[in-house]
């Protein structure tokens, strides 16, 4: 769902917007074909569910406090190379050689079209060839029930406190102890404020709409946020399980189905630029597209509340280079780098040293949901990974939009 050209922000021409757009969208999830990644998702949350169990069962409890343990603080880093997957433009087109020059371990970058992509490859047994791995939350959760991942060694990623306090609060990874957040962010109501009577300020705007914005709204298809507007109208979770919430909330967003202008998750916002539509559901970074085009587009996460998602990286272990890999997420979290992210992609990245940076608190004016503190966004609902029942969410992304 995330992830920009460099210096997009900077250009604001649309072609760059377009382009960072549609690479954006696979990151935490999100695929331009729905179907596909949906079955995709239920089935790497299968696969991991069986090998969660198989690794259970096989390793003493102690197995990741010795996997930490066992990390040299004195490793050569320039005798080990690292592979990293990350989603293309995610990062610096120099990111390899700034952390060559710096390091002194040669790195090579490879790129993943969407997270059931790596998780395919991550999953697939024997060793991928892959050090460290940009995953969004719930997909670090899975990887890690799956015994795959290796335990996040802080003692040599000194960066790690730069961090907020909030940040090692998330559901999926409490204390960050096998995962570290890239970017963090939330979904709400992105909206033309010049031609709206009134700013939406509930959901129930986007699924119950006045006539005057009947035909002129769009959602989102990506079967997680999908059902995420009527899910919090209802006042349900968004990780519930639980059959008859999910039928409500599915009935929900048939009923509003005649009332929308489209499932969009890639052109919403040059919708919201043409004026074709109003209101849509949106990423808040996504909306930020929409803002550098148009002063009138606003975001508004609405009072029933919504979600907290997060982009992470990990380190597999079955790398062989672990010491380089936790000098890589250090490099990364160093305030200057992780302020690339926040300027050029346009999301909030859960680094303190890093949003208060000048050229990050610049952007606050033009771009007021950048300014959401990590208390506003820790208040919304973390998406975790939900196992073999997310299978329940992907029969009814398919029912509802091919219906």
């Amino acid at each position: 769902m995330r992830v920009g050209i460099r210096n997009a922000r900077k250009t604001g021409a649309a072609a760059a917007l377009a382009a960072t757009a549609a690479l954006i969208l696979s990151a935490c999830g999100g695929s331009a074909s729905d179907t596909a990644s949906s079955a995709a998702s239920a089935a790497v949350s299968a696969a991991a569910s069986a090998a969660a169990s198989t690794a259970a069962s096989a390793a003493p409890a102690s197995s990741a406090a010795a996997a930490a343990s066992a990390l040299d603080p004195n490793a050569d880093l320039t005798k080990q190379t690292l592979t990293v997957s990350n989603w293309a433009g995610y990062y610096p087109e120099d990111l390899a050689k700034q952390f060559q020059t710096a390091v002194g371990t040669p790195l090579t970058i490879a790129n993943h079209a969407t997270n059931e992509e790596i998780m395919g490859k991550l999953t697939a047994g024997g060793d991928s060839g892959i050090d460290v791995a940009f995953v969004s939350g719930q997909y670090a959760q899975a990887l890690n029930d799956a015994g795959l991942l290796e335990p996040i060694d802080k003692s040599l990623i000194p960066n790690i406190t730069n961090l907020y306090p909030e940040a090692t609060q998330l559901a999926f990874d409490k204390g960050n102890t096998y995962s570290v957040p890239y970017t963090w962010g939330t979904t709400g109501i992105c909206y033309r404020s010049d031609l709206v009577d009134k700013a939406p300020t509930s959901w129930n705007d986007l699924l119950k709409p006045t006539d005057a914005n009947k035909g002129k709204i769009t959602m989102l298809s990506t079967e997680r946020w999908l059902l995420l507007p009527a899910l919090k109208s209802l006042g349900y979770s968004i990780n519930t399980t639980d059959d008859a919430q999910l039928q409500e909330a599915k009935d929900l967003t048939i009923a509003q189905k005649p009332d929308l202008l489209a499932y969009d998750d890639t052109d919403f916002y040059k919708k919201l630029i043409s004026g074709e539509a109003t209101m849509t559901e949106a990423w808040d970074g996504w909306c930020n597209y929409g803002i550098a085009e148009d002063k009138n587009i606003k975001f508004v996460v609405p009072s029933e509340g919504s979600d907290l998602w997060s982009d992470t990286m990990v380190v597999l272990k079955s790398s062989k280079n672990k010491e380089a890999s936790m000098a890589f997420i250090n490099f990364i979290l160093d305030p200057a780098n992780h302020a690339w992210v926040a300027e050029n992609i346009l999301y909030k990245v859960p680094n303190q040293a890093a949003m208060e940076t000048k050229g990050v608190t610049d952007l606050n004016a033009t771009y007021p949901n950048m300014a959401m503190t990590p208390a506003d966004l820790l208040k919304q609902e973390t998406i975790v990974d939900l196992g073999a029942d997310s299978s329940k969410y992907t029969d009814i992304a398919t029912e509802v939009t091919s219906s």
